[in-house]
């Protein structure tokens, strides 16, 4: 099963690292990832392989915190 992870928000070091080592904490690959900066935000979109998470729902990125960043889970 996929799932697609958007992040938003305005644009630091680290965001890409940050929600990759958040999947991989749950088992949660990364397939596919485009991002893009739009003056100072940050656009990211990522597919995701869920099959073998830990987490059923895996609602546990809208958790994660990245100082004023929105991440979403689709």
């Amino acid at each position: 099963m996929r799932a697609v992870i958007t992040v938003l928000g305005k644009d630091m070091v680290g965001i890409l690292a940050k929600v990759s080592a958040k999947c991989a904490e749950v088992d949660v690959n990364v397939i596919e990832v485009t991002q893009s900066i739009l003056q100072d935000l940050f656009a990211m979109i990522m597919m995701v392989d869920i099959s073998k998470s830990k987490i059923p729902n895996l609602f546990i990125l809208p958790n994660l915190t990245l100082r004023k960043m929105k991440v979403f889970l689709l």
